[in-house]
């Protein structure tokens, strides 16, 4: 397992485990316990997925100890405010079964969000959380955010993967140290991923699968991943990325293949910010 040291000192695994979608209450408990003995060092969730509780009777029913595993959660702008969002991550920590967490999010760009960051920042100086950052802030909101926060984030989570690589973020974001955390690293499937004959082509090389080759891809490029499965050898497909590295040549013609385009509704559109807040 390969680490990112964050500007705290804080190493984060640079491959995580995700468990978004997954709302039955076993199958999550499973996913987790499959993904620690996979070697999966980083656990994923939030409070939206509805699964904190499941997270954490997996990571109870693991043979892994507390203290080896990075577990991280989000909270959602319902519950943003000073003292809304202060009492929400104790109740994080209840569901999860934990006493600290290593790193919490503050899931969208909307809302109260700078008083939630002071109640992170709370958090944080206490030693209850080991890092704080942010999800889904593209480069408008981010530079808007940072330039008011005596904490600058840690972290920032967001849709990146192989046809959406995220580089005018990464060139904001470096001046302050905040690492890039790709959610949908697989890109969801879209843009037939999984049977893309130009990754295909640069797997056979290598004797590795597209999926493979995609995470390896962030992996180089510097961003931490979290691919989600509920299958145990896709787990473990997707863990086995650290034994092999793309040749130079590989990672332009990989990074030739960026749209520049999520593939979800992207967060400066009125209905998606609609949406979301109507959650």
């Amino acid at each position: 397992m390969e680490n990112i040291r964050l500007y705290n000192g804080v190493d984060m695994p640079q491959l995580g485990f995700g468990v978004f979608l997954i709302k039955d209450y076993s199958e999550c408990e499973r996913s987790v316990v499959d993904a620690l003995a996979s070697g999966y060092r980083s656990i994923d969730t939030a409070q939206f997925y509805q699964n904190e509780e499941a997270v954490g009777s997996g990571l109870a029913k693991s043979d892994v100890p507390r203290e080896e595993i990075f577990l991280t959660t989000k909270i959602w702008p319902s519950d943003y405010g000073e003292e809304k969002t202060y009492d929400a991550v104790l109740g994080s920590l209840n569901r999860l079964g934990t006493d600290y967490l290593d790193l919490v999010l503050l899931h969208q760009p909307f809302g109260d969000y700078f008083g939630a960051w002071r109640a992170l920042g709370k958090h944080y100086r206490q030693g209850i959380i080991r890092a704080i950052g942010i999800s889904n802030f593209y480069p408008g909101r981010y530079q808007d955010f940072v330039h008011f926060v005596d904490i600058k984030p840690m972290v920032n989570q967001v849709e990146t993967h192989i046809f959406y690589q995220q580089e005018e973020l990464q060139r904001v974001m470096a001046p302050y140290g905040t690492v890039l955390e790709a959610w949908g690293p697989l890109a969801q499937g879209n843009h037939d991923f999984f049977n893309h004959a130009e990754i295909k082509a640069i797997g056979d090389k290598y004797g590795k699968s597209n999926s493979q080759i995609g995470l390896r891809f962030l992996l180089q490029s510097g961003y931490v991943v979290i691919p989600k499965t509920t299958h145990k050898k896709r787990m473990d497909e997707n863990f086995n990325i650290f034994d092999f590295e793309l040749s130079k040549d590989d990672m332009a013609k990989l990074k030739a293949l960026d749209t520049g385009q999520p593939n979800q509704p992207p967060h400066w559109d009125p209905e998606r910010v609609k949406q979301i807040l109507s959650k």
